[in-house]
């Protein structure tokens, strides 16, 4: 479990193209010592520190857990660099998001958020206090600083939320600097009086039938038949890293059909898809890429 490695900093609009393209040209440009990456990244120590961290642990990079730290690009970080460097496109946003949302060791507040934390309304207090018992029976009772929750809680926010919707008062357009995950629709404001949010539910037509079946593929561990529930319910699978309802992920899932690569069932009692074609992960990443070019 890790918390608050961010150092408060959520991904700005720009970074991780930064980053991708940066250690494109310089794997080694978190550690080196021939330049300083704070000049060469053009963003001041902890942000380099944070970059570091967000580039990974969204799925674009990594480093060895030993010898010098260099960082080399994934499956996903290739796909990405090559096809949208600049992450513009939806698709790619919700493969990172998946990324984000499933990382327990590296991001355990996103994902408890999406994956254990069942409220749809809530505010800083309750997400805490919750985050505290999870983390109480899943580490053998200890504890973490709740300044560090509450840091965590803070950054995620701002990763779904742009500061004109969370600000109580203007925000100067040198300030509105907001993270990219935004686009995404997955938490809205309730109350800004009483800082409460709410989880929200993203449009189907939003969710590229290639991307839905990458997280569906990913997850299925070579099961070939996986019940509507668990797709809806289970942690890390696409209800709950995409926020979804029954209704929106039958949408999806009718799309991901029309692909041919799974069959929904809903007769005699059954409510299953089958996965018809073996694709992984990666092999979805590659397809969604060439229906958009």
């Amino acid at each position: 479990m890790k918390f608050r490695a961010h150092d408060t900093f959520f991904i700005r609009k720009g970074w991780l193209s930064k980053g991708m393209k940066c250690v494109k040209t310089k794997n080694d440009v978190f550690v080196s010592k021939e330049e300083n990456p704070m000049d060469v990244l053009g963003i001041g120590s902890n942000m380099v520190k944070a970059l570091r961290y967000w580039l990974q642990t969204v799925g674009l990079t990594v480093e060895p857990k030993s010898g010098k730290r260099v960082q080399s690009f994934t499956g996903l970080g290739n796909s990405v660099y090559t096809n949208d460097r600049y992450i513009e496109e939806l698709g790619t946003l919700l493969l990172l998001q998946y990324k984000l949302a499933t990382n327990l060791n590296d991001a355990t507040a996103w994902y408890f958020f999406f994956n254990e934390f069942n409220v749809s309304e809530f505010g800083r207090d309750d997400f805490v206090e919750s985050l505290q018992k999870y983390i109480k029976m899943s580490n053998e009772g200890s504890e973490v600083a709740v300044r560090s929750l509450n840091d965590d809680f803070n950054c995620i926010i701002n990763t779904y939320l742009p500061k004109h919707k969370t600000s109580s008062g203007k925000v100067s357009p040198e300030n509105n600097i907001d993270c990219p995950f935004g686009e995404l629709g997955l938490v809205d404001v309730l109350s800004k009086t009483k800082k409460t949010y709410r989880k929200t539910t993203p449009q189907a037509s939003m969710i590229s039938p290639w991307v839905a079946f990458a997280v569906i593929s990913d997850q299925a561990k070579g099961k070939i038949e996986i019940s509507l529930n668990e797709l809806l319910n289970a942690p890390c699978n696409i209800g709950k890293v995409f926020n979804l309802n029954s209704i929106t992920m039958l949408s999806v899932l009718y799309e991901v059909q029309k692909l041919g690569l799974i069959k929904i069932s809903r007769t005699a009692g059954l409510d299953v898809i089958t996965i018809l074609e073996n694709y992984s992960f990666q092999d979805c990443v590659k397809e969604y890429y060439l229906t958009i070019d």
